[in-house]
């Protein structure tokens, strides 16, 4: 199962990485980009997460929110934010049903083998709580600015 523009975007309440909750509709009202990445700390989920970290201000200009999501738990959540001061939520889906709902859990390629896993995606989401863009099996480098330019952001 994938999800479609269109769609409604599966709302969700999870622990972040400040042992906080956060609720998808505490967001409403605003756009936001549901980022989802396997684990925090490893090469590619570093570079992602400074990308958007650096790129936050500007996104936070264009009216949208960013929200990382992974199976990792909020300790180490956490840890990341610190690590790399990481100036937006992170939360922790450890069972996976989230990351299932919003189709970025299953099968898919690695290195030519089909295995079980998180599916780096992104998600624009309206103020209304639809989904805009859907965005499966996602580069972790260079995926920011590509983001970027479909949204229209850059001059």
């Amino acid at each position: 199962m994938t999800l479609e523009p269109g769609d409604a975007a599966p709302d969700f309440t999870l622990t972040t990485d400040t042992e906080e909750q956060l609720s998808l509709g505490d967001l409403r009202g605003k756009r936001v980009i549901l980022y989802v990445y396997p684990a925090a700390m490893t090469p590619g989920c570093t570079t992602q997460a400074c990308d958007f970290r650096d790129s936050l201000q500007s996104l936070h200009a264009q009216g949208f929110e960013v929200v990382g999501i992974s199976p990792d738990k909020p300790a180490k959540l956490a840890k990341f934010r610190e690590r790399d001061q990481l100036t937006f939520p992170l939360v922790s889906d450890p069972d996976k049903a989230v990351l299932k709902e919003y189709g970025a859990y299953g099968e898919k390629k690695l290195y030519g083998k089909t295995v079980v896993g998180v599916k780096r995606s992104t998600f624009v989401i309206d103020a209304d709580g639809k989904i805009e863009r859907a965005m499966y099996n996602v580069k972790a480098t260079g995926h920011v600015a590509k983001l970027r330019r479909d949204l229209g952001l850059d001059s």
